[in-house]
């Protein structure tokens, strides 16, 4: 039973180590910067952060960094297996495309 949850853990990993990230850094103009603004235009201080759009944002006096809380749609994936997204509560879960209610394990 332990090689399958170690199994299980790997694959894990794997799809959240497929997700998206980006940085966007600070500009300094005449005035030093008070914090970070997003792309909706909303500004956030420094050493804050948040949640937005399943995206784990925060920002420090460097830049705005966020990383999707959701897997790469294009990570690797096991033939009879797909992932199943809900972006509405930022979940993710990789499921037999056979049977949906079923998660894939890898044996």
């Amino acid at each position: 039973m332990a090689p399958i949850r170690v199994l299980l853990c790997l694959l894990g990993l794997v799809v959240c180590s497929n997700s998206k990230c980006f940085f966007k850094e600070l500009v300094w103009d005449n005035n030093p910067p008070t914090g970070c603004v997003d792309d909706a235009g909303a500004e956030h201080e420094f050493g804050s952060e948040w949640v937005e759009d399943c995206m784990d944002c925060s920002c420090t006096n460097e830049g705005l960094s966020c990383c999707s809380k959701m897997p790469d749609e294009n990570a690797d994936i096991p033939e009879d297996c797909e992932l199943d997204l809900d972006k509405d509560n930022c979940f993710a879960k990789m499921v037999l495309k056979s049977d949906k209610t079923k998660e894939c394990t890898i044996v």
